[in-house]
């Protein structure tokens, strides 16, 4: 492993000035800070209270709630460093020499804690983003070659893993699979019970003609390994290039669009998300493509982003928009959809992740 040249303090601090947007990285460590310490309940009461009472209140709240996080030795020392760091302060035994050192070792106590806080964060860091490397190599290219057809995929998370799903697969010579899902939650949880999706059904898919069965087989086996409270959404395309038919099965996921000439045609809804109930009948169904049509396929992630102001990006919105960009090809279709969306969320926080296929058929 290369060794990383020895860091400066002043020309990292120097480098941090000049990079800019202090007061709005503040602001979403601020959001940061509410969201991960603060209950649905303790929010609720939040916006009841006054504008002056509230900051006091949600200081409170979190120093509170920060505390009751600390593992028990580390409790222990942030309350005796705070109680020795008092000591100067109080005037503590009239010794001045001996209330110093007490303020010292009390200072010395909290910054112990932050120290192992900080190694946690950070170890904590690593790992994720050694999950974010291993998302990234099952992660396929965004331009696959498909006979007859024009392909773009994107994908982008929230955080350092995602929850969802945007997958290419060769099933035979002729035929191709792309897949693309949203698992319900956040973080490394959602991000593996996604991993676990992607393998299953990239195992299955070459041997299953039927994709009724593929997926009722997939939910299957999500009811049987899976977690009660993790289930997710799964739209899977077949492409025959040879007779330039699509067929696709959708488990819970966002109705794709058909964007042509003659406006945006919403497809009907699927069945039930896979890992609900062991009841649930899936069907497939062709789509009839011609030349210059295309089907547009998102994540929910795509309609629910926010803007600064909290407004929703919504499903009319982007409906307008692909009605505008019908004809263009299907890289710029995507890349012009991934843009708005950006432009329109501004510098507001990203709260899920966001997937997008485009599919167009070219003869």
């Amino acid at each position: 492993m290369p060794q990383q040249p020895p860091q400066n303090l002043f020309s990292t601090l120097k480098d941090d000035i000049a990079q800019g947007g202090f007061f709005t990285q503040l602001k979403r460590e601020a959001e940061d800070i509410e969201d991960f310490f603060l209950s649905d309940d303790e929010r609720a009461q939040l916006k009841k209270k006054g504008r002056i009472w509230r900051w006091f209140v949600l200081a409170w709240w979190v120093l509170k709630n920060s505390f009751f996080k600390l593992s028990p030795v580390r409790r222990l020392l942030l309350v005796f460093g705070l109680i020795l760091a008092c000591v100067r302060l109080t005037g503590g035994s009239g010794n001045g020499d001996v209330s110093i050192q007490y303020s010292i070792l009390g200072v010395a106590c909290i910054l112990l804690v932050l120290i192992l806080e900080l190694k946690d964060k950070l170890l904590a860091h690593s790992e994720l983003e050694s999950g974010r490397a291993v998302q990234r190599a099952m992660s396929p290219e965004q331009a696959p070659a498909v006979p007859g057809w024009n392909v773009w995929l994107f994908t982008r998370s929230a955080n350092e893993v995602g929850g969802d799903l945007v997958d290419f697969l060769r099933l035979a010579a002729d035929r191709f699979g792309i897949a693309i899902g949203d698992v319900a939650g956040k973080g490394l949880g959602a991000a593996l019970f996604m991993v676990k999706i992607q393998a299953t059904l990239r195992a299955l898919a070459p041997d299953y003609e039927s994709l009724t069965e593929l997926a009722a087989k997939l939910n299957g086996i999500l009811l049987r390994d899976g977690m009660p409270t993790r289930f997710a959404s799964l739209l899977f395309i077949r492409i025959d290039a040879a007779s330039g038919t699509l067929r696709y099965i959708n488990a819970g996921h966002m109705p794709p669009f058909v964007v042509g000439p003659e406006g945006v045609t919403e497809l009907p809804k699927g069945n039930l998300a896979l890992g609900l109930s062991a009841d649930s009948v899936y069907a497939d169904q062709d789509v009839p493509l011609v030349r210059g049509q295309s089907l547009l396929v998102y994540s929910d992630g795509l309609t629910d982003a926010r803007n600064e102001a909290g407004e929703f990006y919504g499903i009319e919105r982007l409906k307008a928009l692909v009605a505008r960009l019908s004809g263009t090809s299907a890289q710029s279709l995507g890349e012009q959809v991934v843009a708005d969306v950006a432009r329109f969320e501004g510098d507001a926080r990203r709260n899920d992740d966001l997937s997008l296929v485009v599919l167009q058929k070219s003869v």
